[in-house]
């Protein structure tokens, strides 16, 4: 069992910066960002994985920016330009497999999530 805690978010004001952090406790070949708004269908935002370029929701190509840190376990978002409909809880999941999927369905395991309010 992978266990993830997620850390940052907060609230901004349009056209500002965030970041989000995910420290797994141990490394797996694939991880991603989603979120889900209120009222919505959980969502990807980008993934990095082992034997793939990370992947970016086309809505956030440009503004965000996955990374991982592989000594640490840690993965990362930066997002920078948000938008109010960037708000919403952040979920970083895990899976063991390959690739770096944005569907939700692909992930085996997931944090508690972290809140992202953009502000118009």
């Amino acid at each position: 069992q992978v266990q993830l805690v997620e850390s940052g978010g907060g609230s901004v004001q349009a056209g500002g910066s965030l970041s989000v952090s995910c420290a797994a406790s141990e490394y797996t070949y694939s991880m991603g960002w989603l979120r889900q708004a209120p009222g919505k269908a959980r969502e990807g935002v980008a993934a990095i994985g082992r034997g793939s370029y990370p992947r970016y929701a086309d809505s956030v190509k440009g503004r965000f920016t996955i990374s991982q840190e592989n000594a640490k376990n840690t993965l990362y978002l930066q997002m920078n330009s948000l938008k109010p409909e960037d708000t919403g809880m952040y979920y970083c999941a895990a899976r063991y497999g390959l690739g770096a999927p944005l569907e939700p369905v692909a992930y085996d395991f997931w944090g508690q999530g972290t809140q992202v309010t953009v502000s118009s």
